[in-house]
């Protein structure tokens, strides 16, 4: 018997299988968990909806519960949804409808409910039996055009229907209505926003698909609660938005008013989002007691569904309504903390998502609707339009289409013989033709089906057009958010208030002009504009900074405190500052550091400053540039949009080779013209066009010829060919300058324009007398000239003192110097009304001068040190 049964009881064990227990418990769970993720806790990034909701929406379109059709019971669509699309309970489908129809709890609401739907106080709906439903029009808006084959359908769960697997949406719903969830290992809460405000938002990605979350943070503001409330404080909100996760505090709103008998009452009117009004005041009413809250004599809800929110808190006599209002907003639900945190489905995965990825995600499906939908009409055109043109073919053959029906034995026979007939009709055609009424062939139906046809024409090339140019595709996904931005968009429900140390810096500094100046071992400060006097030509001079003896100032210039500077140092690197972030000091003071203010290698200097005021204009710094030119006589161009993201650390301006030194960089619009000068008197003038835009860390092509080894480029202008106000303003280092026209009186160019890379003409008449060319502008005469030594000594006159004068002349004395002195640095300032104009030419002037500064000997051959003569200028060399 024994021997009988192993061969039963080896079978019996070969139908066993040992498997891992944590394997199967770790599968299991996983399958289980990725149920509730996908098909029941997350939304789509697409439309925004989990199955429950999608399926309630899609069956009231299936009934034809629609906006302008009476309401339906709402027990008629729960049994519509869970016995085709959804089988769970009835009170999960209930529930979502209900809230679907809650305008306190979704910021737009989706079904249009009758009846008893529950209130903010926490009152419960009525059954289902007794309420009833329909469609509003924004929820008709998230199925358009789904029959047209714009979305996937799934088999439902019995795969007797089909579903869609996602809505058509024109709303941006996930972002509009939000979405919160629990679903195994991971949750999701994404807070409401307003409709307005996210479509300005799609509308600005579309026009640039490169845009960050940051600037489309200017679009997309804050969340904004069907309840309002006021968001308290910003920080939170911009993690959100930028990274998927952060924090909103939302404070309920609030007032006071003042009872005849003198009491004041606190009146709120908006609570936070979710926050049961009749809790909030049981709340209160248990913190009065306990003595926690003191100051309130009666609290009351006399809220109503008409009025909306009105809490009335009566404060006893000797109560500080202020000191009672931060008592509620500590201790009770008056303020509420909600976390952000975006996490939705996307091409079926969780992802956390911030609000550029929610906007593109969105764009993207709604192109590809649009793309299906186009598609599908054009489908449908041409099959109609086959038909049509059968029908035209018929028409033109009337009397033989006639006879040949007539002596037909059958349809089929009549169908073949259509088709056999030579007249190119296929079988589509000729069993549209058998069916054609007879009161089509009226010569007024003829001419209708010709004026369809050729319509229908317009509408293949139409659709044809759109489905070959992606702009058109998305210029039509903008105007449809435009049409439901017109339709559905309405303001903030929710005020924004920034903490104080959020607020805009530049809210609380006053724009204004201010004088920058920065020494040559790299001492920067900012002075108020109107501590500089303006002096006559020729006077003393003021002391503009106090340095070190082996300092001096090297850079001076003007610029309003809410522009960005950019600092372009001898290396060819570019570091930014803001203006009012550069410290404030005396005319007479050292100043900062600069590598305190920007990290500076110790190596490397700063050598030209531009200021610029639109440094987020996307269309400004796409349409200006940055030239740079370096001593040895190299120029480059870049776009100023390559210098429009600051970075900490600054970024690669221009390669320089060694031996050379970035010396200038000014800002142009592409077609203006570059002067070059160099330290021995010659000057070139070439258009802007001559030298073609390079990437940042190009090297850059030659702008003028430096042959002379102790020759070196002292500056560079660049000068619109318009402008015919501006004349160049050369300066030698020994006090001496003029001004010198473009153009003659006779209209002919003083400085010729040459190709790039020439040896250009003279400019000024160098000699031992002058001293070598150490600065060249491009002045008015509505401008100041400010004149700084390295001995400090700063001075200002006006630019219409200074008379112009040949190029080849060597000009007049612009400022008396000692001996041991030199000037350091020239710059064209606007003037400033502020500024106090002082008539005495010298001795007024003097008494500026620091005891410090060894005071110079007056030039007393000032007469003879101006122009050369005229015979001089034409005998000398360009």
């Amino acid at each position: 018997m024994e021997e009988n049964n192993l061969p039963q009881e080896t079978q019996d064990n070969n139908r066993i299988i040992e498997i891992n227990i944590e394997e199967q418990m770790k599968t299991a769970y996983i399958d289980y968990s990725m149920s509730v993720i996908v098909g029941r806790a997350l939304p789509d990034v697409r439309d925004g909806f989990k199955p429950v909701h999608r399926r309630i929406l899609f069956a009231m379109n299936e009934l034809g519960v629609n906006s302008n059709k009476p309401h339906k019971k709402s027990a008629r669509i729960v049994g519509e949804v869970l016995g085709k699309y959804h089988p769970h309970g009835d009170s999960s489908v209930y529930d979502a409808m209900v809230r679907m129809a809650q305008d306190w709890n979704m910021r737009y609401t989706m079904v249009d409910g009758q009846g008893n739907f529950g209130s903010q106080d926490g009152d419960e709906p009525a059954a289902m039996r007794y309420t009833e439903v329909r469609l509003k029009k924004i929820g008709e808006s998230m199925l358009d055009d789904i029959e047209k084959d714009t979305v996937d359908f799934q088999l439902n769960f019995d795969d007797s229907l089909q579903e869609p697997t996602v809505l058509p949406t024109r709303i941006p719903q996930l972002l509009v209505n939000g979405s919160s969830g629990i679903a195994v290992g991971m949750a999701t809460n994404i807070l409401p926003h307003n409709l307005t405000e996210v479509i300005e938002g799609c509308v600005a990605y579309i026009d640039n698909r490169e845009i960050t979350a940051e600037e489309l943070c200017k679009y997309v503001k804050a969340p904004d609660f069907p309840t309002g409330g006021i968001i308290w404080g910003m920080e939170g909100v911009k993690q959100g938005l930028l990274t998927g996760r952060g924090r909103v505090v939302l404070r309920g709103k609030l007032h006071v008013e003042t009872k005849p008998s003198g009491r004041e009452q606190i009146i709120i009117t908006e609570v936070p989002y979710q926050v049961n009004r009749d809790s909030l005041c049981d709340r209160v009413g248990q913190l009065v007691t306990d003595k926690t809250i003191e100051g309130i004599a009666h609290i009351n809800n006399e809220s109503n569904q008409k009025e909306g929110t009105r809490i009335v808190i009566d404060l006893k006599r000797d109560a500080v309504a202020n000191i009672v209002i931060n008592q509620l907003y500590k201790f009770t639900e008056l303020q509420t903390s909600y976390g952000i945190n975006n996490v939705a489905l996307v091409k079926g995965r969780p992802k956390i998502l911030n609000i550029r990825d929610m906007i593109s995600e969105f764009i993207e499906f709604r192109h590809e609707v649009v793309v299906r939908r186009a598609e599908y009409e054009l489908k449908e055109a041409r099959k109609k339009a086959h038909i049509l043109q059968g029908y035209l073919i018929a028409l033109d053959h009337l009397d033989e289409v006639i006879a040949m029906i007539r002596n037909s034995p059958s349809p089929d026979v009549a169908r073949d013989n259509l088709v056999n007939a030579g007249w190119g009709l296929d079988e589509i055609q000729a069993k549209a033709i058998l069916e054609l009424r007879l009161q089509r062939l009226t010569g007024m139906e003829r001419d209708k089906i010709r004026e369809e046809f050729d319509q229908l024409l317009k509408i293949i090339a139409g659709l044809e057009e759109l489905l070959g140019n992606e702009g058109l595709r998305f210029d039509l996904i903008k105007k449809e958010l435009e049409e439901v931005k017109e339709k559905f968009g309405d303001e903030r429900k929710t005020e924004i208030t920034y903490l104080a140390d959020e607020m805009n810096i530049l809210d609380f500094i006053a724009e204004e002009d201010v004088v920058i100046t920065i020494s040559h071992l790299g001492y920067i400060k900012r002075t108020s504009a109107t501590e500089y006097r303006q002096q006559k030509r020729g006077g003393r001079g003021a002391i503009g900074g106090r340095t070190r003896e082996e300092d001096y100032i090297e850079h001076l210039f003007v610029a309003s405190t809410h522009h960005t500077l950019l600092f372009f140092t001898e290396k060819g690197r570019c570091f930014w500052l803001k203006v009012y972030e550069i410290p404030e000091g005396e005319k007479n003071s050292k100043g900062r550091a600069i590598q305190n203010l920007m990290q500076l290698p110790p190596d490397d200097k700063v050598r030209a400053i531009i200021d610029i005021a639109k440094l987020q204009d996307k269309e400004f710094v796409n349409s200006h540039y940055i030239v740079l030119c370096t001593k040895k006589g190299v120029i480059k161009k870049t776009l100023l949009e390559e210098f429009s993201r600051p970075r900490q650390n600054g970024v690669n301006a221009i390669t320089v080779v060694e031996g050379d030194q970035l010396l200038e960089a000014r800002l142009t619009n592409g077609s203006m013209e570059i002067m070059m000068a160099v330290k021995s008197g010659r000057a070139i003038r070439f258009p802007e066009e001559k030298v073609r835009p390079t990437g940042r860390g190009a090297i850059g092509v030659s702008g003028i010829e430096v042959d002379d080894e102790n020759d070196e480029v002292i500056g560079m202008v660049c000068v619109s060919k318009e402008d015919k106000t501006r004349t160049i303003l050369v300066v030698s280092e020994k006090g001496f300058g003029k001004r010198t026209p473009l153009t003659d009186e006779s209209g002919e160019d003083v400085y010729r324009i040459t190709n790039r890379g020439g040896k250009g003409v003279k400019t000024m008449s160098v000699t031992d007398k002058t001293g070598s060319l150490v600065g060249i502008l491009d002045v008015t005469e509505k401008q100041d000239l400010m004149i700084t030594c390295k001995s400090g000594i700063t001075i200002r006159t006006a630019v219409a003192d200074i008379r112009e004068a040949g190029r080849a002349t060597q000009g007049v004395k612009l400022i008396r110097l000692d001996e041991s002195d030199a000037i350091a640095a020239i710059t064209a300032i606007d003037e400033i009304e502020e500024a106090e104009l002082v008539e005495d030419e010298v001795s007024t002037d003097a008494a500026e001068v620091s005891s410090e500064t060894p005071t110079a000997e007056p030039n007393a051959g000032e007469e003879n040190s101006g122009d050369t003569t005229e015979q001089e200028e034409n005998s000398s060399n360009d």
